[in-house]
């Protein structure tokens, strides 16, 4: 991989993360989407437009698949986010959903440890009430010690898409710290 820019995509196993990739792209199917939580099991790079990298990081969790490949995840993601200073920015998405759990914890702490942007996006919005997402979106900021609301966000309805583009943008154009 050279030298430009990347925008990473990470969160747990089913969170929603290929549909959001394709949306965010306006692609259908640039990275493959499966009813089978953890279908994505190594780094997956995009070249978009010549001009940055999309990269698909394996979800975490659940996943049918063999244990030595869950227990390899966690250092082939820290690995990557640690030796890759081309990101522009890591995109976390938490199911808004699901409260938070020891294995969210440890990105938001490496993404923090290692200096890495981070923008943190809350999936699958229209699955709450209007005053449960509010209530869960406070819940999660307060839990992982976010100094702001994740976006919300629903590949659905729409929602928040426009706005994560834009946040990507503006990461990119503003290239590595």
């Amino acid at each position: 991989v050279d030298s430009k820019p990347q925008v990473a995509f990470a969160g747990r196993s089913n969170v929603g993360k290929s549909s959001l990739i394709n949306a965010v792209l306006n692609r259908k199917s640039l990275v493959k989407t499966s009813a089978t939580p953890g279908k994505t099991q190594l780094i997956n790079f995009f070249l978009i437009n010549e001009q940055f990298y999309c990269v698909d990081l394996p979800g975490y969790g659940y996943a049918k698949a063999p244990r030595s490949v869950v227990d390899e995840w966690a250092p082939m993601i820290e690995g990557y986010i640690r030796e890759s200073p081309q990101i522009a920015v890591v995109i976390v998405l938490l199911d808004i959903r699901r409260e938070p759990d020891a294995r969210d914890e440890r990105l938001v702490e490496w993404l923090s440890h290692y200096g890495v942007p981070a923008c943190y996006v809350l999936t699958k919005a229209d699955k709450l009430k209007r005053g449960e997402m509010a209530k869960a979106r406070r819940s999660i900021t307060k839990k992982l010690g976010l100094t702001a609301p994740p976006l919300l966000t629903s590949v659905k309805t729409g929602q928040g898409i426009s706005e994560l583009k834009s946040a990507i943008a503006k990461r990119l154009n503003q290239g590595p710290e």
